[in-house]
């Protein structure tokens, strides 16, 4: 028991480390990307250690509240809470200059891909948080109510910061986002007991027009994992819904989705295709329409995956943040068009 209570605190302090690495590097992040590669570091320590507790059917594996492992998640908790406010306040904040605490309307920027970035990633710390929770031997219920509000605490932290850079300001839009991804995690948790409807994330590097190569390395950065984290024309974000968990009665493969996504491109600015350099010169690429595209396409559910092994449940786990490649319908600019293999 000893063994493995410094095991959990060696990550800890590994993951801390990781953390301040990360929100340190010279990367001009947006903050939902931060909140993602936070998450993915978390998601290391999730599946290294192999929590005992976790289960494929979401309950506790422990009847009675071990005191030890509560304390451990209560001090990961708060350790990624005040570490990266901490580090993305000298980090980050720093280079701005801070005012009094004001609001900002971003609703309609980036055509809402950064709000479903919100989504996504308020949902997955949810999930993530809940089993860390569940391992500790708390009530199913308490444990999800947990999840949720740590997640929205967790990024309500990000949003605070915001609230008083001159830069950016708190913005309501994105608290709604937050609320929405947990809420969508604690509500199927508390009426169904387990997750009939995912939000996923898929990827695939967008083939920009020549004259926005230098724009999109400003923008998104210039290396792949930049890209992959902030690049906007490039993510698709997808609701996941389990069809046999509505129709448990039928012959559907357990682990069988339906999925509609939504992705938007030829986004070269937050409002406009437009922007004004630091040395004043003005470019000016309105008449290139922003695209938005929704699809429909098969995926799978890791969970409905059985395996004895926790190693495979901390692999199934991870792969359900993802929508998996398939053919895919597409709708967009008043058209349908097929897709043999969509990503």
């Amino acid at each position: 028991m000893h063994f493995q209570i410094f095991k959990l605190l060696s990550l800890i302090s590994a993951l801390n480390c990781g953390l301040i690495f990360f929100t340190l590097y010279p990367f001009q992040m947006k903050k939902t990307n931060r909140l993602i590669i936070i998450h993915w570091l978390c998601l290391v320590l999730l599946i290294h250690n192999g929590f005992s507790g976790f289960s494929q059917t979401g309950v506790s594996d422990s009847s009675h509240l071990n005191k030890t492992k509560f304390w451990v998640v209560a001090g990961t908790h708060t350790a990624l809470w005040a570490g990266s406010y901490i580090a993305l306040d000298k980090a980050w904040y720093s280079d701005y200059p801070k005012e009094h605490f004001h609001f900002f309307n971003d609703n309609k920027e980036w055509n809402q891909m950064d709000k479903w970035g919100h989504v996504w990633t308020a949902y997955q710390i949810s999930s993530l948080s809940t089993e860390m929770w569940r391992w500790t031997g708390l009530k199913n219920k308490t444990s999800v109510w947990l999840g949720g509000a740590s997640a929205i605490a967790y990024q309500g932290v990000i949003e605070i910061q915001d609230g008083f850079s001159k830069e950016w300001g708190f913005s309501w839009g994105d608290i709604g986002a937050n609320t929405l991804g947990a809420g969508a995690y604690v509500a199927q948790e508390l009426c169904w007991g387990e997750q009939r409807i995912q939000v996923k994330l898929s990827y695939w590097p967008y083939d920009y027009p020549d004259e926005f190569i230098q724009r999109r390395n400003n923008l998104f950065g210039n290396s792949m994992p930049e890209r992959f984290l902030k690049d906007y024309n490039s993510q698709t974000y997808w609701i996941s819904a389990n069809l046999h968990s509505f129709w448990k009665q039928s012959r559907i493969p357990k682990w069988l989705n339906v999925s509609f996504g939504y992705s938007a491109d030829l986004m070269v600015g937050g409002m406009a295709n437009s922007w004004t350099d630091k040395d004043g010169t003005i470019h000016n690429y309105s008449y290139i329409p922003r695209t938005r595209h929704y699809y429909l396409s098969p995926d799978v559910d890791f969970s409905k995956i059985k395996t004895n092994s926790k190693l495979l449940r901390g692999v199934f786990f991870a792969l359900n943040m993802i929508k998996v490649p398939a053919p895919t319908l597409e709708f967009s600019k008043g058209k349908f068009r097929f897709r043999a293999l969509y990503f």
